[in-house]
């Protein structure tokens, strides 16, 4: 059994091919990308002595350069096999023909879609959402084993030179579909949202994908939805071992969707660096920060925006906020550890957590780790990031300045918002008969979370005989008279009402968990209304200041 030369051999399918050639007994060369001990670009350094056989992964987008190292192959080798694709783009068809040509003994690999490419939906698969253009695409992922076990065999037998080998997994999935499978096998609540491809294209382009490989991918998906590449069995035929299935796949990897690796570089970040506009946000890339002694880092899922986040950016709440600049956006955070800092118990990574924390609106955060609470399990961890200011503002509100009982009349001015989508349940599990303020944008939605009236403010007087009121908007100082009546508790988060109680919430994991527990018990519904990438955010603060939004916006950095 001769020696074989594996290159890419920490690849995916590479390290599958030597860790199978060991197994079968041969000598084994790993040739690594980057390492010393020969290089593709370089062929007189290529380690040949002795070689027989070739894998050959060519890593490169053109073949440029591959004539000289296919001519090296062929004065010092037997055999090649070559990891082509299903597609044969237009450097691989050129490699092909280079080893064709060349004498040698040769088997080319065309893999359909990898079961691995899933991986790049790891971060959102954590988040609890998947989004992504044609869902109803359908393909047969194939397992990177299956396509190492049919390269042995072609390295190491006779009988496959001339082979071009079609290889899938045993049966079609969508991509939809890929996800469902993810999330039972994982454990988490995910699922997949379809969105635009075009604004599919602006986020891979933005996340440093060159235009025709976005284009030539998302042309790929957009076909399998109507023509799906059939199935084939040439894994089974080759090695005698039936293909694994996608679902076999998703159990063997499962870690590496559960957890997230730890940062090592920079990440991207919303911030102001000066007050202003919308337009001062800007999108950077800043150092990835380190967790200090008692405190951990957080793969952030999402963040979510806040009202306030309008005066933050404009510099109208310097008071409240300083004016450090530059400053990164959000103060809703749900994640996961992947990190923690010294004198961190009850937090390990992997943990998926949220809270209130400052700076929120990045790809990574560090927050004191007796400061979070551990997420709701029965929603997406993304959902989670709308409950910790707008969540901790309503029970605040509810239990402990208004003290509301069973079978007050309670009256929620300003409901449509994110704190209004809590105050509203909250009040209703109290007790409380629940009259809402909401424009007729959100009324439905208010109704929803089981206001028993909904008034629309800008035509409807409000009623008198109220036991509490909640405000939760910006009223005229002549409304905000007419609302201060006898005997009625008044709490205000907005404008300030002679004889009622203005707070500003605090943050509180206690509480946090608390409703993390009404979460997960199907008492309080925790669910975005639009969820958005970093590149939409300053137009979120344009609607949001001409008052064209409601509930809980998400902003998840993936």
């Amino acid at each position: 059994m001769g020696t074989v030369l594996v290159t890419g051999a920490t690849g995916t399918v590479g390290s599958q091919v030597a860790k199978q050639l060991r197994a079968a007994g041969a000598e084994v060369i790993p040739l690594r990308r980057g390492h010393a001990g020969g290089d593709l670009e370089d062929p007189g350094s290529l380690p040949l002595d002795g070689v027989e056989s070739v894998f050959l992964v060519w890593p490169f987008a053109t073949a440029e350069g591959a004539r000289a190292v296919v001519d090296v192959l062929t004065a010092r080798a037997r055999r090649v096999v070559y990891l082509s694709s299903a597609a044969v783009r237009e450097h691989e068809h050129e490699v092909e023909r280079l080893i064709e040509e060349s004498g040698l003994e040769w088997t080319f690999l065309r893999p359909h879609a990898f079961a691995a490419n899933t991986l790049r939906w790891a971060r959102q698969l954590r988040a609890g959402v998947v989004r992504a253009p044609y869902g109803r695409a359908a393909m047969a992922p194939v397992h990177e084993r299956d396509i190492a076990a049919v390269a042995v065999r072609a390295l190491l037998e006779d009988g496959h030179h001339g082979a071009a080998y079609v290889l899938t997994g045993p049966e079609q999935i969508t991509q939809a579909g890929q996800v469902d499978v993810l999330a039972e096998i994982v454990g988490f609540p995910a699922r997949w949202e379809e969105v635009p491809p075009d604004h599919a294209r602006e986020e891979l382009l933005a996340g440093g994908w060159p235009p025709p490989a976005v284009d030539e991918a998302l042309q790929a998906q957009a076909a399998l939805v109507t023509a799906p590449l059939p199935v084939t069995r040439t894994v089974e035929e080759v090695t005698r071992s039936a293909a694994r299935t996608f679902r076999e796949w998703a159990a063997e990897h499962a870690t590496a969707f559960r957890t997230a690796p730890v940062p090592d570089s920079t990440m991207r970040a919303a911030r102001i660096h000066a007050f202003g506009g919308p337009s001062v946000i800007r999108h950077d890339r800043i150092p990835v920060p380190r967790p200090g002694a008692g405190e951990v880092l957080i793969e952030v899922a999402a963040t979510s925006f806040n009202p306030a986040e309008i005066g933050l950016r404009s510099g109208l709440l310097t008071d409240v906020f300083g004016t450090s600049l530059p400053r990164t956006l959000g103060w809703d955070v749900s994640g996961t550890v992947v990190e923690t800092g010294a004198g961190v118990t009850g937090l390990t990574p992997g943990d998926r957590v949220f809270g209130q924390v400052d700076g929120a609106a990045a790809e990574y955060v560090t927050a004191p780790a007796n400061m979070l609470a551990r997420a709701p399990q029965s929603i997406p961890l993304a959902h989670a990031a709308t409950i910790p200011v707008a969540g901790l503002t309503a029970w605040q509100a509810v239990h402990e300045h208004a003290r509301i009982t069973r079978g007050q009349r309670v009256l929620i001015n300003g409901a449509g918002g994110g704190v209004g989508m809590f105050a509203v349940q909250l009040a209703r599990l109290a007790g409380a008969v629940v009259t809402a303020t909401a424009s007729p944008r959100s009324a439905a939605a208010v109704r929803g979370y089981g206001a028993d009236e909904v008034i629309d403010y800008t035509a409807t007087p409000l009623p008198d005989d109220l036991d509490v009121l909640l405000n939760l908007a910006a009223v005229p100082a002549r409304d905000a008279e007419a609302l201060a009546r006898p005997g009625r508790t008044v709490v205000t988060i907005a404008t300030p009402i002679e004889g009622g109680t203005h707070f500003v919430t605090r943050n509180d994991p206690g509480q946090l968990t608390r409703l993390a527990a009404l979460v997960d018990r199907g008492d309080l519904v925790a669910v975005p209304s639009e969820c958005h990438p970093p590149a939409a955010l300053a137009e979120i603060h344009r609607r949001a200041e001409s008052g064209r939004t409601r509930g809980k916006i998400v902003i998840t950095p993936v």
